[in-house]
């Protein structure tokens, strides 16, 4: 599989920008590192991107995901795999992934101001 586009070889600032990003959120943020992979998962898997969800699947297992929680990620709703954090963490990502077809709901938005 192959990149589009070469984010940092096409715009280095905006690279770096994503870097930094990334960076807080590894560093300085109290999210854990399979919790992060999995939101980067989910949106990947909303975006029909299959570039970045083999990317994303790998860093995951490289984070202890295991492959029954990757399995079941795109109907994380119907198992029973997920803590209620994560299922916080999953409607959120879904929610602002999705936000053009319908603003983020009252309720999601409530479950992940409880768990984050």
């Amino acid at each position: 599989m192959e990149a589009r586009l070469n984010a940092q070889q096409e715009s280095p600032a905006a690279y770096a920008a994503m870097v930094g990003l990334e960076t807080f959120i590894r560093k300085a943020s109290k999210l854990e590192p399979s919790l992060v992979e999995l939101v980067k998962m989910r949106a990947s898997q909303i975006n029909g991107c299959a570039y970045c969800i083999d990317i994303h699947s790998k860093d995951a297992r490289s984070e202890g995901e295991t492959e029954q929680r990757l399995y079941a990620l795109n109907a994380w709703r119907e198992t029973p795999f997920f803590t209620a954090r994560e299922r916080a963490a999953l409607a959120w990502t879904e929610a602002l992934t999705l936000i053009t077809e319908c603003h983020v709901p009252d309720d999601i938005y409530e479950l992940a101001k409880q768990s984050f």
